[in-house]
């Protein structure tokens, strides 16, 4: 079991963040011996399937080299012009051998790991400078791991290549009497046949390391419960900064309510302990709004700014409470309201025309049509 710094037991799964921090680092599971077994496997395959095309235009290459005529060799400005004819045919004889050799570079590291590309392992970093970190990685236990890798791998190399070369000795020893061009030819395809048997015996290999390279990724990967906890409280916030950032909101909205009230059309009190101020905008033909709303002090402040502005205070302690317990700042009233809010909104255009002495005075609002299951006691 994996244990941390701090004595603790790496216990738990590394979250998505700590994997995703994994990779920006470049900390990714990486087997050496597969990307080694990719392209020695790549190129024995290619060297099969194209060595003798290759042999065959580079030994055409070096005869037309070796045979030039010598008014060609008495003229320097000609040889650059020999010499990159050569080049060129010389690229163009291996380069399927190139293409397929880079794609295999390319495809070996990110068979383990996918692909990943990391600015931060470029960074130069001074500690990798300081020589004792590199002296405890040689006294290690993983550098006895890697040993035992390098010996187990020499081991079973020399043991398919014994193996190959003993099962084609007679061959080997036959080429000395062939002509030099099958001769070549022959040894090309001893040799790709060869690498090919060698690719094959690093596949044990390349199956015990990679296994080996995702266990100690993940046990680098894994996480004390402290640690858990701690990245929950980065990432969903610290309690006290949360709250802070509550109240910030909280005092910002009671500032917009406070600057919305002088808009209202009517505040609604409980008398004493809520307060809600709504407003009609009767060129939308929406429902009503309820632009501010408060209890206790909040109430007695919504109050107090409707007294200063002249709005109407109207004393229902029923619709105040059903007004309040059911709609937030900012929204409609609920349909169960319309008819008892429509008949106070009536009621404060009355008065207001009473109040302009172009109407009688209004009677008093009683008995509200409150739904029952909007009535708060």
């Amino acid at each position: 079991m994996a244990e941390s710094e701090s004595g603790q037991d790496k216990t738990e799964d590394p979250t998505d963040k700590r994997k995703r921090e994994s990779r920006e680092k470049g900390e990714v599971p990486r087997s050496k011996e597969l990307n080694t077994l990719v392209v020695m496997m790549a190129g024995s395959i290619g060297l099969i399937s194209w060595g003798g095309s290759i042999a065959q235009m580079l030994m055409d290459l070096m005869r037309t080299n070796f045979s030039l005529p010598r008014e060609v060799l008495m003229d320097p400005s000609t040889m650059g012009t020999y010499f990159m004819a050569a080049g060129k045919a010389a690229f163009l004889a291996v380069e399927p051998m190139l293409v397929v050799l880079m794609i295999a570079t390319l495809l070996g590291p990110i068979a383990l790991g996918g692909f990943l590309f990391s600015a931060e392992t470029m960074m130069p970093k001074f500690s990798r400078m300081n020589p004792l970190p590199g002296l405890k990685r040689m006294f290690s236990s993983k550098a006895l791991i890697e040993l035992g890798k390098a010996i187990a791998k020499f081991s079973v190399i020399l043991v398919v290549a014994i193996s190959v070369l003993s099962a084609d000795r007679d061959s080997i020893v036959a080429m000395a009497h062939e002509p030099i061009r099958s001769a070549i030819i022959h040894s090309v395809e001893l040799v790709a046949r060869s690498a090919l048997y060698i690719s094959c015996g690093l596949i044990l290999i390349a199956a015990v390391d990679a296994p080996i390279q995702l266990y100690e990724g993940r046990q680098k990967l894994l996480m004390t419960k402290q640690e858990v906890r701690d990245e929950h409280k980065d990432s969903e916030g610290r309690p006290e900064v949360k709250g802070r950032i509550r109240q910030l909101q909280r005092e910002m909205s009671q500032r917009r309510m406070m600057l919305a009230i002088p808009e209202a059309d009517v505040v609604i009190t409980n008398p004493t302990h809520y307060a809600v101020a709504l407003k009609y905008d009767q060129s939308k033909g929406n429902a009503p709004v309820v632009v501010a709303k408060g209890a206790d002090f909040m109430a007695l402040k919504i109050r107090e700014i409707a007294g200063q502005h002249q709005i109407l205070l109207l004393q229902s302690p029923e619709l105040a409470r059903a007004v309040y317990f059911s709609t937030e700042i900012d929204h409609e009233i609920p349909a169960g309201l319309y008819l008892a809010v429509a008949q106070v909104l009536a009621y404060v255009y009355q008065l207001r025309q009473y109040r302009a002495g172009k109407a009688k005075r209004p009677g008093p609002l009683d008995d509200l049509p409150i739904p029952p299951d909007l009535r708060v006691p």
